[in-house]
């Protein structure tokens, strides 16, 4: 009897303790579901973006034998404003947004032989505008991590001109200009990373697509005497554009920085709390492999013979492509207790491939292709800034500073690919006959985010703009009867530079990643080129009106160590 009445009572208490601890037991559950982030409702945001894009002119004439295909680099700003409905870890929206944008880029086209003066084209955006659906998949541990996919139609303002160059004096120049608006498609895909309750910060990649207007052309020269009639170019265009923004959800405190009174991070089965960034000093360096494809044209107006008004009108460019180069490089970055934070890179790389190609207008068209040989190119960029957004696992802010990118190489052979009638070295002859070196130096105004995505995956991205690029170059003439060279200057233009990095950290402090990088810069079109050496012709030439470009861009592999 008296052992039943021990059991009982054990018993009871048993019970009585079990149902006393389920409220207990239940508690973190309930906490965690309230700092679960939901990603439904509206919100609205800004950005900053960058990218390479390309215009395609159609040849009246016939088929082009060189050019036709206008590089425009593009910087980019706008906001954007949508809605999203989430459904357990899947979410669904739509999202509108505008971009302004600054871009401009020239090449050659209407080039159908040697015996038609073909004309310089220049395209540059100037708006653009996306409506489109999302779907993406929310995950971690609290569904504050979004990755998406989207798809929708946009809308483009695309401005240009079609130049006829130096015909020698048998036409008049002239030139047509467009200035359209184009329905296209974009697609994208990006990661969104919730902030707080209020704010979120995403890094994405878009692509767009536009058809084209017809675009009237002038009258040109065929050679001898043939007078080719006025016809129709048409244009289209596409563009590669990653952009870093912001978003403030509605509905929620933009003040608040927990989760509903929750752990910012709950632990699961399948989930630890990430690796976090220390509140004190902290510097991350490591170094970098970029493999990297150059670019770097040099217009030479022929504005300055008294030919035209207009400095778009060319007597001669030389254009410099395909320059595959490897270059290795350190990077860092110290941050401090205040928010303020310095970081830097600088490189050296070399690159023996690539060609140059020399066209001359005057009369018949003539281009010349060389092959390139002892290429080397060096750069750094050293900014300060401040993190105006930042907790244990992101890091939001805004930077100033400076780049500086340099570049030579030794042009070998010369084959003439236009005009029968012209020569240059014969099939085989290997001789350098000139080089090219430049160097250009700009400040950088630009936006910084990282954020670490799980416990050991991080996504950064670097998006600057620069307001302003100082150019100085020098080019070598080799097959002259006499040596000369040509001093290259001209302040003015613009540029974008612009990189993102997926990481893994192995350990706490050691990391290992790979990344995008492009890189352009370019000038006003209104710098000089002035003619030096022994040859008495080239002495006595005025100055000429010239535009320089250069852009450079890869994939990147890096290695870092992070000291807290």
């Amino acid at each position: 009897m008296r052992s039943r009445i021990i059991f009982c009572g054990a018993t009871t208490i048993a019970l009585v303790s079990s149902s006393a601890a389920k409220p207990a037991d239940l508690e973190p559950q309930l906490k965690l579901r309230q700092a679960v982030w939901n990603w439904s409702g509206a919100y609205i945001g800004g950005h900053v973006g960058g990218g390479y894009g390309r215009t395609s002119f159609s040849n009246p004439y016939g088929p082009s034998i060189y050019g036709g295909i206008v590089d425009t680099p593009a910087f980019l700003a706008g906001g954007q404003i949508g809605y999203n409905w989430q459904n357990n870890s899947w979410v669904f929206g739509i999202e509108l947004d505008a971009s302004g944008a600054v871009s401009e880029g020239t090449n050659t086209c209407l080039a159908p032989s040697g015996f038609v003066v073909s004309a310089n084209c220049k395209a540059g955006p100037s708006f653009f505008a996306t409506g489109t659906s999302r779907v993406g998949y929310a995950f971690g541990a609290l569904g504050h991590t979004l990755a998406y996919l989207k798809a929708g139609v946009a809308w483009q303002n695309n401005r240009g001109d079609v130049v006829n160059n130096f015909e020698g004096g048998g036409l008049p120049q002239e030139k047509t200009h467009f200035d359209d608006g184009r329905l296209g498609g974009v697609i994208g895909l990006g990661v969104e990373q919730a902030l707080t309750p209020a704010w979120s910060v995403n890094v994405e990649y878009d692509y767009l697509h536009f058809g084209g207007p017809g675009v009237a052309t002038a009258a040109t020269v065929q050679f001898p005497s043939a007078i080719l009639p006025a016809n129709t170019t048409n244009l289209s265009s596409n563009y590669h554009i990653g952009k870093i923004g912001l978003n403030y959800h509605f509905d929620a405190d933009p003040k608040a920085t927990e989760w509903s009174n929750a752990p910012l991070y709950a632990k699961s089965a399948s989930s630890v709390p990430p690796i976090p960034y220390a509140t004190g000093w902290s510097f991350e360096g490591g170094s970098r492999i970029w493999l990297s494809r150059g670019r770097f044209q040099w217009d030479h107006s022929a504005a300055h013979h008294g030919w035209s008004q207009d400095p778009s009108m060319l007597l001669s460019r030389l254009t410099y492509h395909g320059l595959d180069g490897l270059s290795g490089e350190l990077f860092g970055r110290v941050d401090s207790p205040w928010g303020v934070f310095l970081k830097s890179n600088i490189g050296l790389g070399q690159f023996n491939k690539g060609n140059m190609n020399d066209e001359d207008w005057g009369g018949a068209y003539v281009n010349t292709i060389s092959g390139q040989a002892n290429g080397r190119f060096t750069y750094y960029t050293a900014d300060v800034g401040y993190d105006f957004l930042r907790d244990t696992d992101y890091k939001v802010g805004a930077f100033i500073g400076w780049t500086y990118y340099g570049q030579s190489s030794d042009s070998r052979g010369c084959v003439q690919m236009a005009n029968p009638l012209a020569s240059c070295l014969r099939p085989g002859d290997n001789r350098v006959i000139g080089g090219e070196d430049n160097q250009w130096n700009a400040p950088r105004i630009g936006l910084s985010a990282e954020t670490m995505l799980t416990e050991r995956w991080r996504v950064s991205a670097d998006i600057a703009y620069l307001p302003w690029t100082i150019f100085k170059g020098r080019d070598y003439h080799l097959l002259r009867d006499e040596t000369t060279f040509a001093e290259q200057r001209d302040n003015g233009g613009g540029g974008i530079q612009i990189e993102g990095v997926l990481s893994y950290f192995l350990t706490n402090n050691i990391s290992v990643g790979v990344g995008g990088r492009y890189w352009a810069m370019w000038t006003k079109g209104r710098g000089e080129s002035l003619c030096r050496g022994s040859d008495s012709k080239c002495v006595e030439a005025p100055p000429a009106f010239a535009r320089y470009s250069m852009d450079r861009w890869g994939t990147f592999f890096q290695a870092s160590y992070k000291f807290d």
